[in-house]
């Protein structure tokens, strides 16, 4: 078919129209995340969880009795306005009841002086009875209902001090379980140890939250597996109780002795410890029953690092579960530098020097108990948590730093390779913070029923490794490499997608894998990249861009997506253009759904959350990847367009 000279004319002119409104969106973008840089040359952006943080920020304070009025309504006006069409509140937006997050919101409303006739307080009431009251709620909201003694203490799980001393070859250990784990559970043991009394200057109950009374149930422990392992560890549950009564008291102070020792070492300044809020939370409420004044140097800073995760707008405000300006940083970067922004540019020098300043050299951290010999090297994900670097913020800083200039940062992202290389774990996978963190049995103690006790390695972050390696020219025969890419074809689901442990969900962890194979030279063409192409377009929708629920960490909701976001658009296309398609129609229509998308300057609309803390759990909603992602894919479409290549160059 030949075209007429008409024809030929318009399609010049849609073209060139459609390349103006990519060029201004870009630029638009650009202009709005110069504008958003800190002086210093960071950026960071809100990061927003449930109603749990909030709610446990305002229990925190009645706990202490050191209350805040002005901040409480602003806080008390957040957590009116999440809950849901269904009475309670959600782990995400547009989610489905949750018992325990309702159960701790309700509370905090209560404590704070909503009525409970009040129309929003009847409504979380009725359906919280409906689900079966609050004795039914998870391990965590039984803590702080019994700090409050809204149920006796045999309502949590048996941790007594003494774990403290157990030796590493025991079944269970501290070195066995996360990060995130640990350093909630240590002060969590002294807390056990004392059951101390909130203050509750109001004297607030939830008792009409019970189908029975509280101190009458008898099913509070729960097998959080359905195993037999599970049942067994119920039995142990309640003979050990029986036994505490029999614990030579000088054993127990040499426990909390330890665990003292253990958070002190890690309090991280006023940054806190773990850089995440339950761990700050209950090393406070630990050092409070310790009876640490309140101008103990601990005691401050931690109250300090509490008070630095508050967001406080105008009208409302929230407890974030902690701060990620390492992570958004070094993905602005990438965003800026695929925008075209040179690497000698003072926004892109100042943001690199920011994040070299935070690389990790001196602190062997907790794991090092796995890869002795292993030199630090890594970034964590808050402005400081050196105990605690993510093999994840490094991977994404490093090529980052990388790509902005390869001589001047070789040092740098040389250490960062060489840690990263050490941190791999046995069966060719990557972890977040721990290498062979897998001991699965420990799923199965009554403390574990949020199901994230452990931090094994998971297919986004072995991707990120690998595109760090490749892009350092790392060949695929390399051992580590090698070890990973049979890894990703193992986790490879069914139907093509790859698990997004980190981030929501397939979309995420699809083109997290698919970048770091093209980045490693894998044949592009071959069955199984073709098989995760084929998933992404089959994923696509109707109005050019992509969707993805929180709820699909339910197996059997794995096909959810309430509407498209500019988030998981944006992943799709990054993933469909490292695997060659920057010519196929499904990209074009992505890139049009992104450029005619709502936005704010460089800010598109997003109310849908886009990652994950816990799957099925505990929910994140990042505000700044409505802004960089975007962006990121905006450029190198236009980057692939008008260059030689079909494929990106880099690991990301």
């Amino acid at each position: 078919m030949r075209w007429s000279a008409a024809a030929v004319a318009q399609v010049e002119v849609e073209a060139a129209r459609t390349e103006s409104v990519l060029d201004r969106t870009i630029d638009d973008g650009l202009a709005w995340m110069f504008d958003r840089q800190a002086s210093d040359g960071h950026w960071v952006f809100e990061l927003e969880a449930d109603a749990s943080m909030p709610a446990d920020y305002i229990m925190l304070s009645h706990y202490l009795g050191d209350i805040d009025e002005p901040l409480e309504r602003k806080i008390a006006t957040y957590l009116r306005r999440r809950q849901g069409a269904h009475g309670g509140w959600s782990m995400y937006y547009g989610g489905e009841f949750d018992l325990s997050l309702s159960v701790r919101a309700y509370f905090a409303l209560k404590i704070m002086g909503d009525d409970p006739e009040a129309l929003h307080m009847r409504r979380a009431r009725e359906a919280i009875l409906a689900q079966g009251g609050a004795a039914k709620v998870n391990v965590f909201t039984r803590y702080a209902l019994a700090l409050f003694e809204q149920i006796p203490w045999r309502g949590v799980p048996w941790m007594p001090a003494e774990t403290m001393l157990l030796p590493k070859w025991a079944p269970f250990h501290l070195d066995k379980v996360s990060y995130w784990s640990r350093t909630v559970m240590v002060p969590l043991l002294v807390v056990s140890a004392f059951k101390p009394r909130a203050r509750n200057l109001r004297k607030v109950n939830i008792r009409e939250l019970f189908t029975t009374p509280p101190e009458r149930h008898r099913g509070y422990q729960t097998n959080p597996t359905g195993s037999r392992i599970g049942n067994g560890l119920l039995v142990l549950d309640a003979v050990a109780r029986l036994a505490e009564p029999f614990v030579p008291r000088p054993l127990q102070k040499i426990a909390i002795d330890r665990a003292m020792r253990f958070i002190e070492e890690r309090l991280n300044g006023d940054e806190g410890l773990g850089g995440i809020y339950p761990a700050m939370m209950y090393a406070l409420i630990a050092m409070d029953a310790l009876g640490y004044p309140h101008d103990h140097p601990s005691r401050l800073m931690t109250r300090t690092a509490i008070n630095k995760l508050l967001v406080v707008h105008a009208d409302e405000a929230y407890c974030q579960p902690c701060v990620s300006p390492v992570w958004d940083t070094a993905l602005m970067l990438h965003a800026f530098l695929e925008a075209g922004v040179p690497g000698d540019d003072d926004a892109v020098a100042s943001a690199c020097e920011w994040l070299c300043a935070r690389q990790i050299l001196d602190v062997e951290g907790d794991w090092a108990v796995n890869r002795a010999g292993v030199r630090p090297g890594g970034w964590a994900f808050q402005y400081r948590n050196d105990h605690y670097p993510d093999v994840d913020d490094t991977a994404v800083v490093a090529m980052a730093l990388n790509r902005a200039d390869p001589d001047r940062y070789r040092h740098a992202v040389d250490r960062a390779a060489e840690w990263i290389i050490g941190m791999q774990s046995a069966n060719g996978g990557w972890g977040a913070f721990d290498a062979d963190n897998q001991h699965e049995f420990l799923n199965n103690i009554p403390f574990a029923d949020h199901g994230a006790l452990l931090d094994p390695p998971t297919a986004d972050v072995t991707a990120r490794c690998i595109g760090l390696l490749a892009q350092l020219g790392y060949p695929a025969t390399h051992p580590a490499i090698a070890r990973a890419l049979t890894f990703l074809q193992r986790e490879q689901e069914a139907d093509g997608s790859w698990f997004g442990r980190w981030g929501t969900n397939y979309i995420y962890g699809t083109w997290s894998v698919l970048a770091a194979l093209n980045a490693v030279g894998e044949d592009m063409t071959a069955p199984y990249i073709q098989r995760a192409v084929a998933w992404l377009k089959a994923r696509q929708r109707d109005d050019g861009g992509w969707g993805e629920d929180c709820a699909t960490y339910w197996p059997n909701q794995r096909d959810g997506a309430k509407a498209s976001t500019p988030s998981q658009t944006a992943w799709a296309l990054l993933g469909l253009m490292a695997a060659g398609e920057v010519d196929s129609d499904s990209v074009e229509r992505g890139i049009g759904h992104l450029m005619a998308a709502p936005r704010e300057g460089g800010k598109w609309d997003e109310t849908y959350y886009n990652a994950v803390g816990f799957p099925r759990v505990f929910f994140l909603s990042y505000h700044g990847y409505s802004a960089y992602f975007p962006l990121w894919a905006l450029a190198r479409f236009r980057a692939l367009k008008g260059g030689n290549s079909r494929r990106p160059a880099y690991g990301l």
